[in-house]
C-alpha cells in the first residue's frame, strides 16, 4: 500500500506534453498502433463460387478463412454434379508474418500506454534523470526498425493469402461436368488498410526518434556556457 500511495502521490497531471512534438507523435502511435492490430487481428472473410448442375439447383460453395490465416484449418465440401462429394482445404500457413505484426502492435500499444502515463503524469520524473528519455530513444528506435520489418513481412503474407484464397484458384478443383462460376471475392478492404496502418507506425516512430533525441544529452550541452548562465554584457 505504501508503494501504491508514493506512486500516487507523485502523479501531476499536466496535459502540457501533448501539445509539444514528443507527447503529441506518442498520442498518434498509440492511436495508429491501436489500428494496426485492431484492422488484422479477429478478421474473418470468405470466398464463394457456385456449381450449377443442370438437373440440379445451384449450390454453393463457401471457403472461409480469418486470423491467424492457417488456411489448411479451414475445410470447404464441393457437392459434383456426378453426386460425389469433395473435401478441400485452402492451402497456406501465414500465421507467422499476421501473428508477428498483431504482436508488436500489442506491445507497440502498450508501451505507448506507459509512456503517455510517464509524459502526463510523471513529467518531473521523466527529465530528472538523462536516463528515462535515453531509454526512451532507444526502445522507439527498436520499435520503429520492428515496425519495418512486421509491416513488411505482412504485407507478404496479405499478398499470398489473396492469392490462396482466389476463387479463380479454388474453381479448378471442380470437375469437368461441373460448371463452377465465381459468386464473390473476398473483401480484404481491412486487411489492406491494417498494412498501411503499419508503415504509418514506421513514419511515426521512426520521426519521433528525433524529438526523443533533443530531450538526451547527446542533443543538449552538459553544461551551458557560462555567459549563458551569468549573462555577459557589453559596455
Amino acid at each position: 500500500m505504501e508503494v501504491v500511495q508514493k506512486v500516487m502521490s507523485g502523479f501531476s497531471l499536466d496535459l502540457g506534453p501533448v501539445k509539444e512534438p514528443l507527447g503529441f507523435i506518442r498520442l498518434l502511435e498509440w492511436v495508429f498502433t491501436i489500428c494496426a492490430f485492431a484492422t488484422t487481428g479477429g478478421y474473418v472473410g470468405s470466398t464463394v463460387f457456385t456449381v450449377n448442375c443442370p438437373d440440379k439447383e445451384i449450390v454453393d460453395v463457401t471457403a472461409n478463412f480469418g486470423y491467424p490465416f492457417r488456411l489448411p484449418s479451414h475445410p470447404y465440401l464441393i457437392n459434383h454434379c456426378n453426386g460425389s462429394k469433395n473435401t478441400t482445404y485452402l492451402q497456406g500457413d501465414f500465421s507467422s508474418s499476421a501473428e508477428f505484426f498483431v504482436s508488436i502492435g500489442v506491445l507497440g500499444f502498450l508501451y505507448c500506454t506507459f509512456t503517455l502515463i510517464l509524459y502526463l503524469g510523471y513529467q518531473q520524473v521523466y527529465r530528472e534523470s538523462n536516463r528515462g528519455p535515453i531509454i526512451d530513444l532507444v526502445v522507439t528506435g527498436i520499435f520503429a526498425f520492428l515496425w519495418l520489418v512486421c509491416s513488411s513481412a505482412w504485407g507478404k503474407g496479405l499478398t499470398d493469402v489473396k492469392y490462396a484464397t482466389d476463387p479463380n484458384r479454388l474453381i479448378i478443383h471442380c470437375l469437368p461436368e461441373d460448371k463452377c462460376d465465381i459468386k464473390s471475392y473476398p473483401s480484404v478492404g481491412r486487411l489492406n488498410s491494417s498494412v498501411l496502418f503499419g508503415f504509418l507506425n514506421l513514419i511515426l516512430w521512426a520521426g519521433n526518434c528525433w524529438f526523443i533525441y533533443k530531450e538526451t544529452p547527446f542533443h543538449k550541452p552538459a553544461n551551458p556556457p557560462v555567459n549563458a548562465e551569468e549573462g555577459v554584457s557589453t559596455s
